[in-house]
């Protein structure tokens, strides 16, 4: 470091003016004037701020041993000035911290009778279908909702991406029924799907529509999944209704109604004569 305005024309050197000042002898040495007159470059932190070394033999050099930050540890001293005084750059965010650490709120807690309520037995849900018979329904609905999706892709000359491990699309069962959402949610969010070949133009609503009706595929396919209630059932019929709907596939949507109805007739059926199988 050269004398303040002078040129660097070769090697730097150091001041003469500055000495080497190490009171404890342990960690590097610090920089401080032999006179008070000497000038400071405005980049570098005031002395002042800067701590003077403590000697490693002292408790309280010890005991900010356990106490000293992540920032300390870094310039591989207790005590020491962290890195982001020299950066200008605030301290990296610890990794399991989130915005919930930040400043936050807590509901008052409801009283003890709404809470006696909320735990207690949950109330029977009718279950009537069978197992066989939900598994077969859900399949149906998966089946004909991916002859939709290869309908509305085929019609409007939509491309699909070609995959090593994915022999070509053919037919409406050469992917799933997940593949064919995730390829319709990304020609939407790409923008690839105008909105006038959507009911009501509704591009906004047809990534929600789809994801409703993504538990369709997992009821379908995991059969060792719980038996699903009657509600539930028939609220899946339903949510691939709706997709055929937003794709504006009327036959699609005849089937889905007319499969709707169907079983909730076998459902209604059931509960008045438990022992009905038609």
């Amino acid at each position: 470091m050269g004398a303040p305005g002078s040129a660097h024309s070769g090697p730097s050197r150091i001041d003469p003016s500055i000495a080497f000042y190490n009171p404890s002898g342990c960690g590097p040495p610090s920089l401080q004037p032999a006179s008070e007159t000497a000038i400071w470059d405005s980049k570098l932190v005031p002395p002042a701020a800067i701590p003077s070394y403590t000697s490693q033999d002292s408790p309280s050099f010890k005991e900010s041993i356990k106490t000293r930050t992540p920032e300390e540890d870094i310039m591989g001293r207790a005590g020491s000035v962290p890195m982001s005084l020299y950066t200008g750059q605030s301290p990296r965010k610890s990794s399991n911290r989130d915005e919930f650490d930040g400043p936050h709120q807590f509901l008052d807690r409801p009283p003890a009778g709404i809470i006696a309520a909320q735990e207690r037995d949950l109330p029977h849900v009718p279950t009537n279908l069978l197992v066989q018979e939900q598994d077969d329904v859900l399949s149906r609905v998966n089946d004909r909702l991916s002859q939709c999706a290869f309908d509305f892709v085929a019609k409007y000359q939509f491309p699909i991406p070609l995959e090593k491990d994915k022999r070509p699309v053919q037919a409406p069962s050469d992917r799933e029924w997940t593949e064919w959402v995730f390829l319709l949610k990304r020609l939407a969010t790409k923008r690839r799907i105008p909105a006038r070949v959507l009911y009501n133009g509704q591009i906004k609503q047809l990534v929600t529509v789809l994801e409703n009706s993504l538990e369709m595929r997992h009821a379908a396919k995991h059969q060792s999944r719980p038996v699903k209630d009657d509600r539930n059932v028939l609220q899946l019929i339903s949510a691939g209704l709706q997709v055929a709907k937003i794709l504006k596939d009327a036959a699609c949507m005849q089937y889905m109604d007319s499969l709707y109805l169907q079983t909730e007739r076998v459902i209604q059926a059931r509960k008045s004569n438990p022992g009905y199988l038609g």
